[in-house]
Formats: structure tokens, sequence, C-alpha cells
């Protein structure tokens, strides 16, 4: 059993940045301070946890509260959602994603989960934008995992604890961010690149990129292929 992992954002569920700019639209609305950059390379770790954390503790000294947490976590996932309101076309699937997921997960010689920087709450919403069926996946969000290894690792040992051990594990991603982490733990990694820059992830070493998942013949054999 191969057990193949997504990241949501970039790689199932496109949102040319409206999310990253609700979540920064949503910390000045909530704190009073603008959100100093929504380039996640610029924060220690790409997770909502850490970027949250990190940008709160600069402008007051101090790690948010619970409450504080979950304030801003419901105004931005109204933020989405009224996003997705306004445009339609805003958080679109990654071409032919649902269909992938679905067969792979009719198909005994893989199971698949979830693993993305973001938290739990809007995440599923993203998810839920595009049909994915995500309720009985293994998955890590980023809900109490400060980075990324954390978070893989959650969804990881999840999928151990339900379906034995795998025999591979691959991981597919979309940013710099998922390269790095996939290097750190020693996995292999798909890319994914919606908008056809494929050389993003190939002048990199990564032999395996796709647009999207309309071959679903080509990504299985990559899935079987790909190898650190």
């Amino acid at each position: 059993m191969i057990f193949v992992i997504f990241d949501i954002d970039g790689t199932l569920v496109h949102s040319n940045k409206v999310d990253s700019q609700c979540f920064a639209d949503s910390y000045e609305t909530v704190f009073g301070q603008p959100l100093p950059s929504i380039d996640w390379r610029n924060y220690p770790h790409v997770t909502d946890d850490t970027i949250f954390g990190t940008v709160f503790q600069n402008h007051f000294s101090r790690w948010p509260s619970e409450s504080e947490k979950q304030k801003f976590q419901n105004h931005f996932v109204a933020s989405i959602l009224t996003a997705r309101e306004q445009d339609p076309e805003a958080f679109y699937e990654v071409p032919g994603a649902r269909a992938m997921m679905e067969a792979l997960s009719q198909d005994d010689r893989y199971r698949v989960g979830i693993a993305t920087g973001g938290w739990e709450a809007p995440a599923k919403v993203k998810l839920n934008f595009v049909g994915i069926d995500f309720a009985k996946m293994p998955a890590g969000y980023a809900d109490g995992n400060p980075t990324r290894p954390d978070i893989l690792n959650t969804a990881i040992e999840q999928a151990k604890a339900l379906y034995g051990e795998p025999t591979k594990i691959v991981y597919v991603g979309d940013a710099i961010w998922d390269l790095t982490t996939c290097r750190e733990m020693r996995l292999p990694l798909i890319g994914i690149r919606v908008r056809g820059d494929l050389d993003f992830f190939t002048e990199k070493g990564i032999e395996f990129v796709f647009a999207g998942y309309k071959d679903l013949t080509a990504f299985q054999n990559a899935i079987e292929k790909v190898t650190l």
C-alpha cells in the first residue's frame, strides 16, 4: 500500500491568493494591525499557527490566547466564505483533483490523506468548495502543529493506525516549502503547478511535475516511480 499525502492550497484547490488576502484582512480587522506580508516565505514556518503566532507576538510582545486565536479563525473562515460568495470563480478545483482523489481512494494499491499548513476549519471549507470528500482521510493540519514536518507526521501516524505500515509514502505539493519539507523528511515529492510553470520544480531536480490531474494514468505512474 502506497500512502499518498496531498497539500491543499495550490495542490487541490487554487485561489490566486484570495485566501492569503483574507488572512491578512482578518488579522487587521480583528487586531487593528497590518499583517507584514502575505509572502509566507518571510515567516519561520509556513503554517497558520506559526504565521499567526509570530505576527501577534511581534505586535503585542506575547503569544495569543486560545480565545484570541479562535476569534481570528472565525473571522478568517467567514472572510473566505464571503470571498467565495462574491466571486464564485475563487477557490477553484485544480483540474481533475476530485476525480483523481476518488479514483485513488477506490484503488486498493493506494491510500490518500491530507497534510496542509492551514488550520482545519478553513481547510475543510476550501475542500467543500470543490467537492472533495475528506471525512475519512488521515489528515494533518496546523492546529497544534507548529512545523510542516509535524503536520505530515500527524497524517502519517493516522494512516499507520488505520491501514498499517505503508510500503511507500509520497507527498504531493505545489510550493518551495513542500520541497524543503520533503527533503528534510526524506520523502519523495510529486509537484503540482496549476499555472503550468513546471520548471519551478524540474529545475530543482523534481522528476514528476503536473499542471493538474486530468491524466490519471500518468499521475499513477508517477506515484509508482517517484523516488528521492
